[in-house]
């Protein structure tokens, strides 16, 4: 049996839920708050009625900011069962139990948003270059792919490439955008992810050590006689494919 079948089947008490160390509405309004933060700010200037496609959606969280956000022609799919049973218990029932990849060969349908949040790392090199030319196919002109992925670059990355077994790949900021152009995206832009954290007092304390950790790191750089330049060491990084034509 391939490893996938069983740890996908019951992902969220296996790895999501457990990993996190809350309940799953606590978990849900969580990444809900970050994704108004890491993701809205990216499509302000599409319509609401943007064609939006949510692969590998999870929850359904972020379908539910968007959802909040006004637009209105949304779908998610999750190969996992309980995923979804979760995302429909917390309203958001535009989300679908179904195989995301088989789902984009198979049919003819075409989007303005392709999201695709901590997923594009559960592909191995192949697998993964297969997906990014996929979506560059069912992109309308203008439209972006937009997927948050594990930062490579970032320090103790273990912490978070390797906390998932499923986990298959790993990249930074220079191989994100080499893949994803080489699989015919006009332009790419890789962001920061927000490291911020809801409870106020806590946000000033790592807002300040976070600061001196960037500038050790950016001296560790320097020292070794390598550039700054398109390093990112946040833990997740925020990749904009964009499909101009």
């Amino acid at each position: 049996m391939k490893y996938r079948e069983i740890l996908y089947s019951n992902y969220h008490t296996t790895q999501s839920g457990r990993a996190s160390g809350v309940d799953a509405v606590a978990l849900f309004n969580r990444e809900r708050w970050r994704f108004s933060i890491e993701i809205l700010p990216l499509v302000s200037n599409f319509k609401k009625d943007a064609k939006i496609y949510d692969f590998g959606c999870g929850s359904g969280s972020l379908l539910s900011v968007l959802k909040d956000a006004g637009f209105n022609n949304l779908l998610g799919m999750d190969l996992s069962g309980e995923q979804v049973k979760l995302a429909h218990s917390m309203g958001v029932d535009c989300v679908k139990e179904q195989d995301a990849l088989a789902f984009l060969k198979e049919s003819s349908e075409t989007y303005d948003l392709i999201f695709g949040m901590d997923i594009i790392e559960h592909f191995t090199k192949n697998e993964l270059v297969e997906l990014l030319t996929l979506i560059k196919t069912k992109l309308n002109p203008g439209g972006k792919a937009i997927f948050r992925t594990p930062n490579l670059d970032a320090p103790l990355t273990t912490v978070f490439a390797n906390g998932d077994f499923t986990h298959e790949n790993y990249m930074n900021a220079s191989s994100a955008q080499q893949v994803c152009m080489a699989c015919g995206f006009d332009s790419v832009q890789v962001n920061e992810s927000s490291t911020r954290v809801q409870n106020p007092f806590k946000e000033i304390i790592r807002k300040f050590f976070w600061g001196m950790l960037k500038f050790r790191l950016k001296l560790t750089l320097f020292a070794t006689g390598r550039s700054i330049q398109n390093v990112l060491f946040t833990p997740n990084m925020i990749i904009v494919a964009n499909a101009l034509k």
